[in-house]
């Protein structure tokens, strides 16, 4: 009698751990890594979130933005860590095609975990308004009419990728040209020196509200009042276009279940904030929270889309 009880007392120990482990978490400060910079869309949601969470958490909760590369070095970074205080926040795009477009990456992608989603970048295609097109078959037309003398831009190598993708297609023959800097490609844009561009809306809207760039289409799977009146490429007959930025948090492994879980609940809880909420909106994102369950599913999608999308372009991953 005695062994069994104290077998049931070592079994309600072992299933009890996991949740004292988490209620537990953070013992110390909580590290967020962007891959961008300060001001971009996935900045802005982790430093409003970082706030929240802090106090929620009782422990410091910072933002650090590990920028360039591709992406690489911040996620090498972050995994590197090996760290259950250390997240990633980022846009899916940042690395999703990652692995259909290097032979050998200095991280595992193995290593990612999907710990919540926030939100949803709107992802724009703007050209200049001097360029006189309104939609997407404008320009296919006028790219069409002018082989060779346009050019484009994208931020984001699945961005870059996809655009790519809708040009073949349509069969165009429009030239890539690539930038460091995406606001000097805007910038660029602007002048009408490239006539396409490829990005997060925050990123073109201070030349759209300018007058100086137009909005000719959106990739999300749905309309946005961010973007008024604006179709999505879908929509307009080009759905190689189509893509959702899913901005979220990230795990390494070494972060266990339950903690993952707890993350989520906190998170979700206050991207539905309606203060969080129109700080999020006004940066041009649609909030879209989600557990890990949903985010791992979304981020399959896109995988899924990405290989079909480098299908199509006929992209040989670099060694």
């Amino acid at each position: 009698m005695l062994r069994r009880l104290l077998s049931a007392f070592l079994v309600s120990l072992v299933l009890a751990a996991p949740v004292a482990m988490a209620q537990g978490w953070p013992q110390r400060t909580v590290k967020l890594i962007v891959p961008l910079g300060p001001g971009s869309g996935a900045d802005i949601g982790a430093r409003l979130l970082s706030d929240r969470l802090s106090k929620r958490w009782g422990q410091p909760v910072i933002v650090e933005n590990r920028t360039g590369g591709d992406a690489i070095p911040a996620l090498t970074q972050f995994i590197g860590a090996n760290d259950d205080h250390t997240l990633l926040f980022a846009p899916s795009s940042t690395f999703i095609a990652h692995p259909l477009q290097y032979a050998k990456l200095a991280y595992d992608p193995k290593e990612l975990m999907p710990v919540v989603r926030v939100s949803n970048t709107v992802i724009s295609i703007t050209v200049p308004a001097s360029l006189g097109v309104s939609t997407l078959a404008e320009f296919v037309a006028l790219a069409k009419k002018e082989p060779g003398k346009l050019n484009f831009h994208a931020i984001t190598s699945l961005n870059d990728l996809q655009f790519q993708a809708f040009l073949k297609v349509a069969g165009l023959d429009v030239v890539r040209v690539p930038y460091r800097d995406g606001v000097q490609a805007l910038n660029d844009l602007a002048e009408g020196r490239i006539q396409a561009y490829s990005s997060a809306f925050a990123v073109a809207r201070p030349q759209v509200q300018a007058g100086k760039v137009k909005v000719i289409a959106i990739t999300n799977t749905q309309r946005t009042d961010t973007v008024p009146g604006v179709a999505t490429a879908t929509e307009q007959g080009f759905p190689a276009l189509e893509f959702d930025g899913l901005i979220g948090a990230f795990s390494t492994r070494v972060m266990s279940e339950e903690v993952r879980e707890k993350i989520a609940k906190d998170v979700m809880e206050f991207s539905r904030d309606p203060e969080i909420v129109s700080r999020l909106t006004t940066t041009a994102q649609i909030v879209n929270p989600g557990g890990p369950a949903a985010f791992a599913k979304a981020l399959d999608d896109q995988r899924k889309g990405a290989a079909e999308t480098v299908r199509i372009v006929g992209f040989k991953a670099a060694q």
